[in-house]
């Protein structure tokens, strides 16, 4: 993107600095046949023995060299214009190009990352019944979850079919059905909620279950088993904000800005428990400003981590 406006920006300011130089080459040449043609009227008509025309044959040179002037800054001016004109269609074409791309890349990976996590839960409850001899009980508890997984992999799948516009919707309704859903895929989990009620809001309604979904899936991942996570709704002035509490080991100052970017995982690989791809939060990110809000972290007492998002009601 950098190196097409560079080339972009050099390309049209030799363009428009060849035009200046051909006008100026133009005056050059107008003044040039200015000057031949005063010299040819001074040979042919005596200024002293017969002024008056004289005087008029120099106001007909004069409006000549004038009306040429004005003919090439009018030439020249318009072809800068036409230039300007279709150097801002080609830069405003491809920009629109790249961020469709962005986007859909995006898109994808988003897709991919919430696909992949009913996805590995079936596999681990099928591995589960494949390894181990369990009672009927246990059987029946992973054939219910693998149950409730598919059932949650085709809701997305028909989300993603059917969302393909930004809707109104009760983002209230949104956290607490993402909340719900957490509540009976880990029901020995706790979780707290303190949702406001109203809180509407147009976008993308998949994008923004994927983000909160993300943040989610992450605060059950990092906090203890006897500790709670907790998730809070509510309007404050023109924005909606909305934060996923856990309680786990926090995230270091110097690393809080680079958990958004792509594939960034906070600790050392070799010593790191949970499993992951570094994708979550960074998908989370851009699906956040692409809804023109913002992502931010802070400190949790007496420890993890506070993950707010601030949209525009």
């Amino acid at each position: 993107m950098r190196f097409f406006t560079s080339i972009h920006l050099f390309l049209l300011a030799y363009i428009i600095a060849a035009i200046v130089w051909w006008g100026i080459s133009l005056e050059r040449q107008n003044n040039q046949l200015y000057e031949q043609q005063v010299n040819v009227l001074r040979s042919r008509i005596d200024s002293l023995h017969d002024p008056v025309s004289y005087t008029r044959q120099m106001e007909i040179l004069t409006h000549r060299r004038s009306m040429r002037s004005k003919a090439y800054l009018g030439e020249g001016t318009t072809y800068l214009m036409v230039i300007l004109i279709g150097a801002a269609v080609v830069y405003t074409s491809f920009v629109r190009r790249i961020r469709l791309s962005r986007q859909q890349n995006n898109f994808m990976m988003s897709v991919t990352h919430e696909l992949k996590s009913p996805i590995a839960a079936m596999k681990l409850n099928l591995q589960t019944l494949e390894k181990h001899q369990l009672d009927d009980d246990k059987r029946a508890l992973l054939v219910e979850r693998c149950i409730k997984e598919s059932n949650r992999l085709n809701d997305l799948c028909n989300n993603m079919l059917f969302a393909s516009q930004l809707e109104r919707f009760d983002l209230s309704e949104l956290v607490e059905y993402v909340v719900e859903d957490y509540a009976a895929r880990y029901h020995h989990r706790k979780f707290e909620q303190d949702i406001e009620s109203g809180c509407r809001f147009t976008g993308d309604r998949v994008m923004i279950q994927m983000a909160i979904n993300n943040l989610v899936e992450n605060a059950v991942k990092y906090t203890p088993e006897d500790e709670a996570v907790a998730i809070t709704l509510d309007k404050a002035n023109d924005n909606i904000i909305l934060k996923v509490m856990d309680h786990g080991a926090g995230i270091p100052e110097a690393e809080k800005k680079k958990i958004f970017n792509k594939f960034y995982r906070v600790g050392n690989e070799e010593s790191r428990k949970s499993k992951g791809t570094g994708l979550g939060l960074y998908l989370t990110n851009k699906i956040i400003l692409q809804h023109k809000g913002r992502i931010t972290v802070k400190n949790n007492t007496p420890s993890g981590s506070i993950f707010e998002i601030c949209l525009p009601a």
